[in-house]
């Protein structure tokens, strides 16, 4: 009666930690396909936020070489105004594109 819970023991615990490793594998590698984080470049980065009051909050967020300041509610998202990054990053102009 003891052996054969032993028996037991020594086939499903080594099976039961296959499971786990395989089923944790799985869901790595379903978490990297769904962001697409690995390999590739993203195109969106949030480059700074600013919060304003509560649920109000200043967002730059950077989209192919462009930096655009948006304005963040509960309401919604609007865009109030973009430049090129090399104009926002280290250039005089500080002229903005309005929305």
């Amino acid at each position: 009666m003891m052996a054969d819970y032993f028996l037991r023991l020594a086939i499903l615990l080594p099976l039961l930690g296959v499971l786990i490793w395989f089923s944790l594998r799985v869901a790595r590698t379903m978490q990297t396909r769904l962001t697409g984080v690995r390999g590739r470049a993203r195109s969106i980065e949030l480059v700074e936020t600013s919060l304003l009051a509560p649920g109000m909050k200043l967002a730059v967020v950077r989209f192919h070489d462009r930096e655009i300041l948006l304005g963040c509610s509960r309401a919604g998202l609007v865009r109030l105004g973009e430049a090129d990054r090399s104009v926002a990053v280290g250039g005089e102009k500080t002229d903005l594109v309005d929305a």
